[in-house]
């Protein structure tokens, strides 16, 4: 194993972490997007011992962690690899990433086609790295506002279809093993019409091939995994998507636990619990915090110039709808816009108002006080 951390590149691995301001992100891909009990508690102890503790769960359902040094990161990655938290073979973290609609159990069509993905992934193309797949193959489609490239969906007939982002309908598929092979062949022609100039599917300005019509509709829309009990267990939230490591291992502390799902949602499903409320986990669907996003911001990002955490906690009985606090214009917490929108620059907010964050502002150089009492205001007139 190489001591030396591949930091350069987009989109940051454990074998490619990424330098922020409080040292390296090192991510890490549940498979089949789910921990074992003592996967969690290894990830957890982890945390704490070659990290800062915390533990941020991504919109594509991975899990980072935060605050690794260079000197830390190899005992990391050697405790990651001996608890198969991550794969031995650093070439692994260039497949696509496989995103599944959480609350699948053994052996129901998504547990089949994405473990029958993760068999194959040797024979998969290499794409470019943000390129994902979702494997939403329950009785409705969940994950439609996931990124995603190419979607295994339930259809209208009931079947499954196979669909690129970007196309309101896929191609109807008669078996899993169609589906699979179907993915597999729209991710070589992705390569090789040109995928990798346009790094995404939705940025793919190529007809899909014959052999791809779209002739299937999806089924209508389920509902995300709602807070609290679940027929598995129980369904937590996370403040702006993260977790210090001791609140998370007192998740799945209890004997009753098995396994933990991650979603895109900043919502864990936690196998076996029994729906306790815990202390720094969201259990309350009426919880501001739930319609907040909030990027790191500083000093945990080197490109934001504000702190956004604390603006986003005191935001939390004061704006209503969609909120985003961004530490820069990238606005990398929420791709859509939002009713109000916050956004650091040299320090300071700008107000965006019914937009994203590189929008145009509404009101420059705020401070976090004159941003609450504006957003106040703006709630008192409307």
């Amino acid at each position: 194993m190489s001591a030396e951390p591949r930091i350069k590149g987009w989109c940051p691995g454990a074998w490619q972490p990424m330098a922020t301001g409080d040292g390296l992100l090192v991510r890490v891909r549940p498979r089949l997007g789910q921990l074992e009990r003592g996967q969690v508690l290894t990830l957890c102890d982890a945390a704490e011992a070659y990290g800062s503790g915390l533990i941020e769960l991504t919109s594509r359902a991975n899990l980072q962690l935060r605050g690794v040094t260079e000197a830390s990161w190899p005992a990391l990655m050697e405790t990651l690899v001996a608890r198969d938290l991550i794969d031995a073979d650093p070439e692994a973290e260039r497949r696509p990433q496989i995103l599944l609609a959480p609350g699948w159990q053994a052996g129901d069509d998504t547990h089949k086609i994405a473990s029958a993905l993760n068999d194959l992934w040797h024979e998969l193309p290499v794409v470019p790295a943000k390129v994902g797949i979702a494997i939403d193959a329950g009785k409705a489609p969940v994950l439609g506002d996931a990124s995603a490239d190419f979607r295994v969906e339930r259809a209208e007939s009931g079947g499954l279809l196979v669909r690129a982002d970007g196309y309101s309908s896929g191609t109807a598929v008669h078996s899993i093993d169609a589906a699979v092979a179907q993915l597999i062949r729209l991710l070589a022609w992705f390569v090789e019409s040109g995928g990798w100039d346009s790094k995404r599917m939705r940025r793919h300005h190529v007809p899909l091939p014959d052999w791809a019509p779209s002739n299937a509709r999806p089924a209508e829309t389920g509902s995300q995994l709602p807070l609290g009990k679940h027929a598995h267990g129980a369904v937590y939230g996370l403040p702006f998507g993260r977790v210090p490591a001791r609140v998370l291992c007192a998740a799945v502390t209890p004997a009753d636990v098995t396994a933990l799902q991650v979603t895109p949602w900043r919502r864990i499903l936690v196998a076996g619990a029994s729906a306790e409320a815990i202390d720094g986990l969201i259990s309350d669907e009426q919880d501001a915090r739930l319609r907040i996003d909030a990027c790191p911001g500083a000093p945990y990002c080197e490109q934001a110039s504000v702190a956004t955490q604390p603006l986003a906690e005191r935001l939390r009985g004061v704006a209503q709808g969609a909120v985003h606090v961004s530490g820069c214009a990238k606005g990398c917490a929420r791709r859509a816009s939002a009713d109000v929108c916050l956004v650091g620059e040299a320090g300071r907010f700008n107000l965006i108002v019914n937009g994203g964050a590189d929008r145009t502002p509404f009101k420059t150089g705020l401070t976090e006080s004159e941003a609450l009492d504006l957003v106040r205001k703006l709630r008192v007139s409307s």
